[in-house]
């Protein structure tokens, strides 16, 4: 039998399927890895922003990472909405001995504006949360954010990744463009090399989820043993492919659709 390999995402929940634990498992199926889920917050969202939010305890949230890792070997692994430090430390002291590449999608806005971080946890995420993390992928607001600088440029975009990763100890740090006019364009850099990755600028609001698309696909095709660079390209090209498929539904702005690739590749 082919080897599936194993991917988890350690998240919060949107019962409208659009985003948080929910995008991640639709994308870990589609790209081939068996996806399993730590659930940290339950989330009432849909199209439209957030409603309320009900964070897991903390002992839960160890006994369901306890449960998955002595269980379940996977060969990588996602953070998305870490809301407060007591989660983050519980998930630090869980993962932090774990050999798997640890991608984080630092969770801080949603699409719709709704902040899903305590402020005092960033400084957390900096120092106890980057450092661990083999790839970490914020769009422009979450990397200001994470270096305390606005971005304006592309050039700032790139001068914030090689930040992130000098100053922050991640391995590497995918800086994304989606709030920048004209293409789409993202800059990973990954210690040694700038890479850039652009693809057109969809004409669309709807565009629920595809942080969170967008870095499970990472760690799904992380998982089947592609470089980050590869990893990185082939994730850009299913998300674009997502946006460009995206569902108009719901009174907002409206999900991803994460078997795009599919549509496109019968075409």
């Amino acid at each position: 039998m082919t080897h599936i390999p194993a991917t988890l995402t350690i998240a919060g929940t949107d019962p409208s399927g659009g985003a948080g634990i929910q995008a991640d498992l639709k994308t870990f199926q589609e790209l081939k890895a068996y996806g399993m889920s730590v659930i940290t917050s339950v989330v009432a969202q849909n199209t439209t922003g957030v409603q309320d939010v009900q964070h897991m305890p903390v002992p839960v949230i160890k006994q369901q990472l306890d449960s998955v890792i002595c269980d379940i070997p996977f060969q990588a692994f996602k953070t998305g909405m870490l809301a407060d430090m007591a989660i983050m430390d519980a998930v630090s002291e869980k993962i932090s001995e774990l050999d798997a590449p640890y991608i984080m999608d630092p969770v801080m806005v949603t699409t719709s504006g709704h902040t899903l971080i305590a402020e005092n946890s960033r400084d957390y995420l900096r120092k106890n949360l980057l450092p661990l993390s083999a790839l970490v992928t914020p769009n422009i607001p979450e990397a200001e954010v994470i270096i305390g600088e606005e971005i304006k440029t592309t050039k700032e975009m790139q001068q914030a990744a090689k930040r992130i990763v000098e100053e922050f100890g991640s391995k590497a740090a995918l800086v994304k463009g989606g709030h920048m006019q004209g293409q789409a364009v993202d800059f990973l850099f990954d210690g040694e090399t700038m890479h850039t990755f652009q693809a057109e600028r969809i004409d669309t609001t709807n565009t629920h989820g595809t942080g969170c698309t967008y870095s499970a696909a990472i760690t799904a095709y992380v998982s089947h043993g592609y470089q980050m660079p590869e990893a990185v390209q082939k994730a850009k090209d299913f998300v674009t492919a997502a946006i460009r498929h995206s569902f108009s539904i719901g009174k907002g702005s409206g999900p991803t659709n994460q078997w795009a690739h599919r549509i496109e590749r019968v075409k």
